[in-house]
């Protein structure tokens, strides 16, 4: 098995420390990429009609797309390979021209047989602030 090269070090790293934010604005092309990707053609995500006649005001972002965003944020904090667990909820649905931003934020430290592990809770928020999705991280540091 190959070694995590580490991005984080312990040492460098208190509670209340936060990762870097990664801001992407969701266009609808983001929508059917997705889709086409992931095999979800769920219409709710790429037919206006269909999703305004459900009585959704337009159509809405694919959940897993918002918890991959987040989870890109979290590997490019932590390196790829040294995230141990990744949960999520979803709170909010997701809308074409929302601004998703990402905050990370360091909850506790730890030495455990498996290294140096930082715990993190973790959340997709838009532009004005409403959360999409709220949960927890936990990674390996040097």
């Amino acid at each position: 098995m190959a070694r995590p090269v580490f991005k984080l070090k312990a040492d460098g790293i208190d509670v209340g420390s936060e990762a870097p934010v990664v801001s992407h604005k969701l266009g609808r092309t983001d929508l059917v990429k997705y889709a086409g990707a992931s095999g979800d053609f769920n219409p709710m995500h790429s037919d206006e009609v269909a999703a305004k006649s459900a009585g959704l005001p337009s159509v809405f972002g694919h959940g897993m797309f918002s918890m991959g965003l987040l989870g890109r944020a979290i590997t490019d904090w932590a390196g790829v390979g040294n995230l141990l667990n990744y949960r999520v909820r979803f709170t909010k649905q997701t809308w074409p021209e929302e601004t998703l931003s990402t905050k990370i934020v360091v909850t506790s430290k730890e030495k455990t047989a498996q290294g140096n592990v930082i715990s993190a809770d973790v959340s997709l928020v838009n532009q004005n602030g409403e959360v999409k999705l709220a949960g927890s991280a936990r990674v390996l540091a040097a």
